[in-house]
């Protein structure tokens, strides 16, 4: 009898988390597609790589957070297919921006440092709240681990770009927004190979 009470209570705790994860990751949908419009728009004004490319990377978040509404109450093979697609969108924008960079490199437009610097802060404010909701589910399945992930990344590049803005103003040069966006690429290219692994364990 004891037996059946506690796994029902298991299985309430569980609804109740999933309950909660629900209500995290609507509001980080929402939070992170209103940041994608209004960061794509002064990055193209601003002529910022790293604005654009931390713009792409907030549309890529609202997908993340959107398909893992969806399967959260799949089968772990389906949450991990789903996992897998966010790994590879992960791994597609870190390609994309080195491919920008190599082409930015021979243009000679310097960004503006103060569009760069609020629109940065801005974005930083909005990742840390998503990231701080989000910080007791990091260690959950693929998709779970893929979500934290992708908020964590968002949080440093956004400190990053503001760091860029600075350098951006301080030695007039398109240089720190080129690096900028280089490293952000670095990270989301680890963070996709990343969940590749645990797919991987997962599908095994």
């Amino acid at each position: 009898m004891s037996i059946h009470c506690c796994g029902n209570e298991s299985e309430e705790k569980n609804r109740e988390i999933s309950k909660q994860y629900k209500s995290v990751l609507w509001i980080a949908l929402v939070l992170n597609f209103s940041m994608f419009i209004l960061e794509n728009i002064h990055g193209l004004l601003s002529h910022s790589l790293s604005l654009r490319a931390d713009a792409i990377d907030f549309l890529g978040d609202s997908a993340n957070y959107f398909m893992t509404l969806f399967v959260l109450s799949s089968k772990i093979q389906t949450r991990a297919k789903v996992s897998l697609l966010k790994a590879l969108f992960m791994l597609s924008f870190g390609v994309w921006v080195l491919v920008e960079a190599f082409f930015s490199f021979y243009g000679e437009v310097i960004p503006t440092s103060l569009t760069m610097t609020w629109v940065g802060t801005l974005a930083l404010v909005i990742n840390g709240i998503v990231a701080t909701l989000l910080y007791r589910f990091r260690d959950g399945d693929s998709n779970m681990q893929s979500v934290w992930l992708c908020s964590r990344n968002d949080a440093i590049g956004n400190l990053a770009v503001i760091i860029a803005s600075a350098g951006v103003y301080y030695f007039s040069s398109k240089w720190p927004d080129l690096i900028v966006a280089i490293l952000m690429s670095a990270l989301s290219v680890n963070a996709s190979l990343h969940v590749f692994r645990v797919v991987k364990n997962e599908l095994s």
